[in-house]
This record gives C-alpha cells, sequence and structure tokens, in this order.
C-alpha cells in the first residue's frame, strides 16, 4: 500500500498514481505524482509549492524524500508534481574549487559539508588525488571526476546515490543477483540489443619522459573476430612503466566489451533499482544471466505496482574527459 505527504499533509487519497524512477547518468532520484487535486471541480484541496518537501513510501518503507520542484495542473483539477532528492544539488550548482591530496571521498565529504548535503556514508576510496583543479563545473562532475581518475589508478568503481534524503557513496560490488527476473512467472514484456560500436579490441598507451613507455596490448579473441580496433591514451611525463602497463591493462578490460541493451518491464519489487543486479532468464531474446540494472522506472497505479529497467552486463560511472588542466598541467 502506498503512501504520500506533502509537508506535513497525508495526500494519499486524491493520487491517482505514483512514478519513481533513476539512471545511472543521474546522482539523483526523481518522483513524479498524479493527483486529483479538487473535490469541486472549483478549488484545489491543497496548494502545492515549489520548495516543498514530499516523501513516498510503500508497504510503509520509505522510499523517497525530495523537493518539489515543478507542478502542472489544469481547469479540471488533473494535477502533476515532479520532485527531486537532494543529490539533485550537486546538478544545479556549478564551482571552482582545487583540492590537493585529497581521495575522492574526502572531496565528496568536503563538498556535501559546504554545501548542507546530509551524509548517510562515505567509503573510503584509498586512492589520493595527488591535485585537482575544477574550474566552473557542477558538484556532480567535480565528483565524477574525482571517481574516474580512482577508477584509472585502482580500477575500483564507486558509484553516488540518495537514500531518504541522505548522500552516499559506496563501491561498486559483484554481489550475487538476489532478484529473479522470469518469462511466465513475473516479465510482462522484453527487448534486447548489442553493439560493438565502440568496442575497442587494442590499445596502446604512451607516458614518461620523451614518451618513453610505450605499452601495447591486444584481445586476441575479440581481434579475431571482430578486427583490430585501437585505442590510444597518453599519460604525463611523470607516468612510470608501471603505471603505464597497469592503465594499458586497464583501458582494454573497460573497452574490450560489446555493449548491450536489455530491457524488460516486470512486476514491480521496491529494492531492484538503479545499480541493483538481477539474474534474468527470457529465452526469446537470448536475456539470460547476470545483469545490472541501468536505469528504472516503477509506476504505482491502481493498486498495481510494475516497473521498467534498462540493463547491461557491465555497470560503469558516467563517460566523462579527463582535462589536462583539471589535473595542473
Amino acid at each position: 500500500m502506498i503512501n504520500v505527504r506533502y509537508g506535513k499533509y497525508d495526500i494519499t487519497e486524491i493520487v491517482t498514481n505514483v512514478e519513481w524512477s533513476g539512471h545511472s547518468e543521474k546522482p539523483n532520484r526523481q518522483l513524479n505524482v498524479s493527483l486529483k487535486n479538487t473535490l469541486d471541480g472549483e478549488t484545489q484541496v491543497i496548494k502545492i509549492e515549489k520548495g516543498g518537501l514530499v516523501e513516498f513510501r510503500n508497504n510503509k518503507v520509505l522510499l523517497f524524500r525530495g523537493i518539489v520542484f515543478a507542478t502542472d495542473i489544469n481547469e479540471l483539477g488533473d494535477m502533476s508534481i515532479t520532485a527531486y532528492d537532494e543529490n539533485i544539488y550537486l546538478t544545479k550548482s556549478t564551482d571552482n574549487r582545487k583540492f590537493t591530496k585529497m581521495k575522492a571521498s574526502e572531496i565528496a565529504s568536503r563538498i556535501c559539508k559546504d554545501y548542507g548535503l546530509l551524509i548517510g556514508g562515505i567509503s573510503d576510496t584509498g586512492y589520493v588525488i595527488p591535485k585537482l583543479i575544477m574550474r566552473d563545473k557542477s558538484l556532480h562532475d567535480i565528483l565524477l571526476y574525482a571517481l574516474t581518475l580512482t577508477k584509472k589508478q585502482t580500477g575500483k568503481r564507486f558509484f553516488i546515490w540518495n537514500r531518504g534524503g541522505k548522500f552516499y557513496l559506496r563501491a561498486a560490488t559483484e554481489n550475487p543477483s538476489k532478484y529473479l527476473i522470469e518469462r511466465g512467472r513475473n516479465i510482462i514484456s522484453a527487448s534486447y540489443s548489442e553493439t560493438i560500436e565502440d568496442t575497442i579490441t587494442q590499445v596502446k598507451v604512451i607516458g614518461g619522459k620523451k614518451d618513453q613507455h610505450v605499452v601495447k596490448l591486444k584481445n586476441a579473441t575479440l581481434a579475431k573476430k571482430y578486427g583490430v580496433m585501437q585505442a590510444v591514451e597518453q599519460m604525463d611525463e611523470k607516468a612510470t612503466k608501471s603505471q603505464v602497463e597497469q592503465r594499458a591493462r586497464t583501458l582494454l578490460k573497460e573497452r574490450g566489451v560489446i555493449d548491450d541493451q536489455a530491457t524488460v518491464e516486470v512486476l514491480g519489487i521496491d529494492d531492484v533499482i538503479t545499480g541493483s543486479a538481477v539474474y534474468v532468464k527470457e529465452s526469446m531474446t537470448g536475456i539470460v544471466g547476470g545483469y545490472y540494472v541501468t536505469s528504472d522506472s516503477h509506476t504505482y497505479s491502481n493498486g498495481v505496482h510494475t516497473m521498467t529497467l534498462e540493463l547491461s552486463k557491465t555497470y560503469d560511472l558516467p563517460k566523462i574527459e579527463i582535462e589536462k588542466e583539471a589535473l595542473g598541467k
């Protein structure tokens, strides 16, 4: 049973539909609420103000807490509310910042403190970034730079999300999928696509003084099947041979994959959101095995909960190009 509150008011009785969604390229989740905001066809039951607080629960569990950013109402009193959790402020504020000898986790803590974001939990990202200079960048972009640099050096992925109005930064886990999505059980519809448009089968990484370190690696299996498609990356003159070798291995692992996307409409499960791992069995499309959720949209209407999920074999940070100026070079 769903429950929607606006400030101190329970507005569940006039709610007709709720859509709760997230995407891997966004740090925040979104709530769209449809309601019949009139009893007599002439006046509103409740005045919904921008900046107001909205909470959404299902079966008494708090799923969303956020701020009203937009409203729309027609002459019949049919109204829609769009709200975002507080991670939206990471995309709404830009800044010029310089960080020296700080971890991505420390940068995240600093940003949350400076901009008044409540912290639910921040995991230690380990790698100390020598220097990071950000000019006219959103707070989200600043964090993406820091997390991308961390991944380049360590291979470890960390992701941002919000739960109950609090900021979280956690490491990606390789835990086995605990949710089964299966044809004849809970799948309503499914589709699947694959592409090698961005697949790389060979890499060449150059670095060190006068480009003295050159490392070339190939995925022989992929190259034989799809041909040679090479990516070149230039590291700075301070890069050691081992750092160049490590970067080449990481780059080939990152890019030596086939991009795929599966889309399924399923009977809803509250815990399955962007970043979750699921196991799918759908024979016609060939969607079989473990997948990550890269986008989710949950719909609650007339007592029925369904969800549309975009799935991928891989789950990564949004792509961002690291500019030399950002590293103080």
